[in-house]
């Protein structure tokens, strides 16, 4: 079948008439649905990389429907604020069709998303947005969802690959990587941190979208603000923490992922600033004072996590990571622990900006 005779399969009001590709997203093939005076976003969703799909939609269905409830309440607009699940023909959330699956959402008119931070109120309306996806699901049974992606952010677990990789030594790299492994190795308490405070209850399970990039962010296009929170495939139990921490790793470096001078590699306090208010604003009262004690920590163990991986990667001869040169893992490794470094560093400023949104 045709894209348009799979939109055909979903409960429109109606006809669809054409299906053409739609985004950059590198994941899912997402196509744009016109039908009438009305689009739809149209998504094969990559089973490869989620396969359970049942598992995710269930995740996205209830995790939407519970968001909409929440922004009705608040005389918001549900058709612009949250994602909205157009069923199929059969009224199920997607449709499986020769071993593919598909699903469709209302397309959220007079938006756009953006690829970097333009400007640094862009960075604050993020951090909006993401607080408030924390604060409408601050009650959700975090612990009835699926993961879509096991142990994603165990960061013990991330540490237990990495010492495999090591001993190993697959590419008979290790030798050469003494410097980057005794980097980690001096931090694995840190590792430890957030996973053990989760398991003793000191800090709650809460509902983590995990993909926290700006452009998963959909802005009104007249007046820049936040409208929705998009590509919800990782949203699972977690910590806010994760959210938080992940939005500083990649939001307050203004240097390349892959930056080979690593003078140019630095976490940037004014934007820090930016996305702690933003953040803290939009949650509100929901954050206990543990969690909001720990944000600044959190962009430091996101980053030495995601470097960490990077290492992992190219000590197991880059598996996992898309690469264009044979290094480019070793330099993204490079800049991600250079950033934690940095980020160590500032912690006493960091912290000291927390406090001063914390109200």
């Amino acid at each position: 079948m045709t894209m348009v005779e799979i939109a055909k399969q979903f409960a429109l009001d109606r006809e669809p008439l054409t299906a053409e590709p739609y985004g950059c997203g590198h994941i899912n093939d997402t196509y744009c649905v016109q039908a009438a005076d009305k689009r739809y976003i149209l998504q094969r969703i990559n089973h490869n990389v989620f396969p359970d799909v049942k598992g995710l939609m269930s995740n996205i269905q209830r995790v939407t429907e519970t968001i909409r409830e929440k922004v009705v309440a608040a005389g918001g607009d549900p058709e612009r604020e949250c994602l909205q699940i157009i069923p199929t023909k059969g009224g199920k959330a997607y449709l499986e069709h020769e071993g593919n699956y598909y699903r469709m959402y209302v397309f959220v008119e007079r938006t756009l998303s953006l690829q970097t931070v333009e400007n640094p109120i862009h960075f604050y309306y993020s951090a909006v947005a993401f607080g408030q996806f924390q604060r409408r699901l601050a009650d959700f049974p975090a612990e009835t969802l699926s993961e879509a992606i096991p142990n994603f952010h165990n960061t013990v677990n991330r540490y237990r690959n990495f010492e495999a990789a090591v001993a190993a030594d697959k590419m008979g790299r290790a030798a050469s990587l003494q410097e980057e492994i005794a980097f980690v190795r001096a931090r694995k308490t840190d590792t430890e941190k957030v996973v053990g405070l989760l398991a003793s209850g000191e800090l709650p399970l809460r509902v983590t979208h995990n993909d926290t990039k700006l452009n998963n962010v959909l802005l009104d296009d007249v007046t820049g603000k936040p409208m929705a929170v998009i590509d919800l495939d990782t949203v699972m139990p977690g910590s806010s923490l994760y959210d938080f921490g992940d939005s500083i790793r990649f939001g307050t470096n203004p240097a390349a992922e892959d930056e080979t001078d690593l003078s140019k590699v630095y976490c940037d306090v004014s934007l820090f600033e930016e996305y702690t208010k933003g953040f803290l604003e939009a949650c509100g009262e929901s954050l206990t004072a543990k969690e909001k004690e720990l944000l600044p920590f959190s962009g430091y163990l996101m980053t030495l996590e995601c470097g960490i991986r990077f290492l992992t990667d190219y000590l197991e001869g880059d598996t996992y990571f898309k690469i264009h040169y044979p290094e480019q893992n070793l330099h993204r490794c490079h800049t991600q622990f250079k950033l934690a470094a940095d980020i160590q560093d500032k912690m006493d400023e960091l912290c000291a900006i927390v406090k001063k949104y914390d109200k």
